[in-house]
């Protein structure tokens, strides 16, 4: 009997919507929330309305977490067509997303659900690590899902931020940081750490204009580690210059490591606590 594997994640994992199409990857929106009024991250709602009204009114919205009920009736659709199921969530630490998604397996059966202890595309390597486990192994859902589990503090996710005026108006960072930042054209790196529940902390302030910034911070993060798994890099980005991101992906290059070397924008969920000017890279470590 042919085995058949459904992989599914959240729309924080930043993966396009051609790249999850070809490798028949779904994934399920948490919820933008205004007051009263709640959207589906990237079906009802999409980034560019989160900066239009911040530039309008200087609202920012909440984030909620995927329902029991809605992961329950996902997993039901394809448990019922045949399948087995593995989901990869948003860090535990950061959304109830994961425990919700646990909550909804043990009661349909035959899911298996992974924790990235991650973010944007550092959950989207695990996701594409596991279509190609799907695609290129005869391993069963269940010891997939447990390799991927074992790769989890290898993905290494970092951003740099170009403006902090959403981390300040999402009450992340004081009014006079801003200013300060600003002024002194200070860039800091956001890094999440996955071997301590996808924390995240400030790593390096950087100095200058965002082109100069990224190319350092890219050069340094590479250069920080020896030994990669070659398959592929992730950049992600939200409002930034096509050639601050194509200079990005040329220093990647440059490396002569990774066989691939994909790009794609964040969503409503990273735009709202980021905010326009953000980019960042994963990739996985050996």
């Amino acid at each position: 009997m042919t085995r058949k594997i459904k992989i599914t994640s959240d729309t924080t994992c930043d993966l396009d919507e051609a790249v999850c199409k070809q490798r028949g990857i779904e994934l399920i929106p948490l919820h933008i929330v205004y007051g009263d009024e709640s959207f589906d991250d990237l079906k009802t709602i999409f980034p560019a309305d989160i900066v239009k009204r911040y530039t309008e009114k200087k609202e920012l919205p909440k984030t909620a977490a995927v329902s029991v009920w809605e992961y329950t009736e996902l997993f039901k659709k394809y448990v019922e067509q045949g399948y087995e199921v593995i989901h990869i969530n948003l860090g535990s630490s950061i959304s109830s997303t994961h425990q919700n998604a646990v909550a909804a397996a043990s009661e349909v059966g035959g899911v298996y659900v992974v924790d990235s202890q991650n973010l944007s595309v550092g959950t989207g390597l695990l996701v594409l690590k596991a279509a190609d486990m799907v695609e290129k192994t005869t391993l069963s859902a269940k010891e997939i899902a447990e390799e991927i589990k074992k790769l989890v503090p290898n993905v290494r996710m970092s951003f740099v931020l170009d403006d902090l005026e959403f981390l300040r108006a999402g009450g992340r960072c004081s009014t006079l940081a801003m200013l300060g930042a600003n002024l002194l054209s200070i860039k800091p790196c956001i890094e999440v750490d996955s071997s301590n529940g996808s924390a995240m902390t400030v790593g390096r302030k950087y100095r200058g204009k965002l082109d100069k910034v990224v190319a350092q911070y890219t050069r340094e993060k590479l250069s920080q580690y020896s030994s990669f798994d070659p398959k592929r890099a992730y950049i992600v980005s939200r409002d930034v210059p096509e050639d601050v991101v194509n200079n990005m992906c040329e220093i990647v290059e440059s490396l002569g490591v990774f066989k691939e070397i994909c790009t794609g924008t964040a969503s409503c969920t990273i735009t709202s606590h980021c905010g326009p000017g953000t980019i960042g890279i994963a990739f996985l470590v050996r």
